[in-house]
């Protein structure tokens, strides 16, 4: 799947990994709504869940992630 596929089931809650570009510790992306900082609102962002310590951080997808046409859906 492409990224402009994926893009609507992350946006209602579903998780994407890419199954060819990625070799190292990534596990999955998502969306995260709904978020605040000191009672503000935050705008909807990306996150990965990796392996690694800390396993969260914000995902910002390179030129090759959005071109990528290996992404899934996952559980």
């Amino acid at each position: 799947m492409t990224f402009e596929q994926i893009l609507p089931a992350l946006k209602a809650g579903k998780k994407a990994v890419r199954t060819v570009g990625w070799g190292g510790s990534e596990e999955y992306i998502f969306v995260v709504n709904d978020d605040t900082l000191h009672g503000e609102k935050i705008n909807p962002y990306l996150m990965i869940k990796t392996k690694e310590e800390p396993a969260l951080s914000q995902f910002m997808p390179t030129s090759c992630d959005v071109l990528a046409d290996d992404w899934e859906l996952v559980d």
